[in-house]
Order: C-alpha cells, then structure tokens, then sequence
C-alpha cells in the first residue's frame, strides 16, 4: 500500500462515483464499506462523501484482499487495522531513534568538552536544600481488645 505522498494524500477530494471509478468497485459498496469502517471517507458540509487519495488506495486493497485472495470483510478489517498499528509503531520506532541519534550526539559533545584540556570544572553551591525530615511519634495503644478485636 504504497503511494506518493502528496497534496491529496490526505484530502477527501474525489466524489464517491469517482473514487468508484478508481477503486474498481459500485458506489453502493463504497457505502457498505464506509459502514463496516473499512474506509472513512472524510464528508462536506452536507455529509456528501469525500474520498482521498489514501481512501482509494485503501479501497484497491480491500478489493485485492477480497478478490484474489479470498478474505472476508471482518478478517479485511483486521487485517487493515493491524497494518495501521504497525504503520504507527514503525513512526514511533523512527521518532525514538532519532530522538536517540539527537541524545547520544549530544553527549558525546559534552563527553568531548569535559576531557578536553580546556575544561575547567566549577564547584557550584546548592541552590535547593531539602527541608529536615519530620519525625513521627508512635505511641502503642494501651487499651485492651474488645471482644470483637483479636488478642
């Protein structure tokens, strides 16, 4: 499911008789698969649907899953959903690595600057001292159980 990524790769901007049309499929099954929530074709202010790029390809695919290889819409579904989670861990994984790039470069400038002759290391004084602990008294009760209490 691999697509360029443009302007309309977000937009809904195909009406369901053209997004029909490119997908292969009946406006009628487009609707169904709107309902099952297979596709979320995005929606004017008159709730007419608009489809994007990414709802087209996301329509061939259905197609494909259904056709070829003889999968049914809730195993569609599922599958759709699973290759979504996936995307999104994929960018989750790629933001934390370069997250992690952008930390270890960082540190090893810093590593570099503090073994470098030129550095001078600065004893400064606290700026925040914790208040003193409180102290707790605890005092064992010394009135005998009830007949309700455990001796």
């Amino acid at each position: 499911m691999s697509s360029p990524r443009d302007e309309t790769w977000e937009v809904g901007v195909y009406v369901i008789s053209v997004a029909a049309q490119l997908s292969g499929l009946h406006p009628q099954t487009l609707r169904q698969y709107d309902r099952l929530g297979l596709v979320s074709p995005g929606r004017t202010s008159g709730r007419g649907r608009r489809y994007s790029a990414r709802d087209i390809e996301r329509l061939r695919e259905v197609a494909r899953l259904s056709q070829e290889e003889g999968v049914n819409l809730a195993g569609i579904k599922r599958i759709l959903d699973l290759e979504n989670a996936n995307d999104q861990l994929r960018n989750r994984i790629a933001d934390l690595e370069a997250e992690l790039a952008f930390v270890t470069a960082a540190l090893r400038e810093k590593t570099s600057e503090a073994t470098s002759p030129n550095y001078r290391r600065v004893n400064l004084p606290a700026v925040y001292e914790p208040p003193p602990s409180a102290v707790v008294v605890w005092r064992r009760e010394t009135r005998r159980p009830g007949p309700d209490l455990p001796r």
